[in-house]
């Protein structure tokens, strides 16, 4: 199982030092260089993790991706509008990430859980039927909480105006994202008290 000070060190590097970078360089540079150089925090943790572990870092990745992306609008430009838009597409390509990662062996959401919370032996429960349908429903959950909130989003930018929006714009991702965090704490500690009369019926 992967070590609480790991997980911090993985969220903090590729989550909050580089948004933290962004918002202290961008006063003194263009969005698009201070973006640039906020990238290289999860671009050089990826590398790390390739070089020791010998395998992609998934949510790693993931996070890489969204920066690259944000870097890619922001260089794009836009109306006042397209600016509102610009987290809310990023958030919708997320969620639709998760969906098309459905298509695969092994949806995304097992690689993040096996990332961060897989304990000795978690690897081997994709042989039973029932894990397999657990990550692939909190695949298919994230991935339409996910497209959903930035639809509902997008749709305000246009219906409201611009300091309407921004605030009730959080209280939208909020409750979606709180939502989905809710349900999953609740479904994981459902799912896993099923999977091991599972295992143990298999055992006997």
């Amino acid at each position: 199982m992967m070590k609480r000070k790991d997980i911090y060190l993985t969220l903090l590097i590729n989550g909050l030092v580089p948004w933290g970078l962004y918002l202290i360089l961008s006063k003194h540079m263009s969005s698009v260089a201070a973006l640039s150089i906020a990238t290289l925090a999860p671009l050089a943790d990826n590398l790390y993790f390739l070089i020791k572990r010998k395998k992609l870092d998934v949510f790693g990745l993931l996070m890489l991706f969204t920066f690259l992306l944000t870097l890619l609008l922001v260089m794009l430009g836009g109306s006042e509008k397209l600016l509102l838009i610009k987290e809310s597409f990023i958030t919708a390509v997320v969620g639709f990430i998760f969906l098309l990662s459905l298509l695969f062996k092994k949806p995304l959401m097992y690689h993040l859980a096996l990332r961060f919370i897989g304990t000795t032996g978690f690897a081997d429960n994709w042989k039973y039927d029932y894990f397999r349908f657990v990550m692939r429903l909190m695949t298919f959950v994230w991935g339409l909480v996910l497209v959903l909130e930035a639809t509902v989003r997008i749709t305000l930018v246009f219906a409201l105006s611009t300091a309407t929006y921004l605030a009730v714009s959080n209280i939208v991702l909020y409750g979606f994202i709180g939502g989905a965090i809710l349900w999953t704490v609740f479904y994981r500690r459902i799912s896993a008290q099923k999977l091991k009369v599972i295992i143990s019926n298999k055992v006997c």
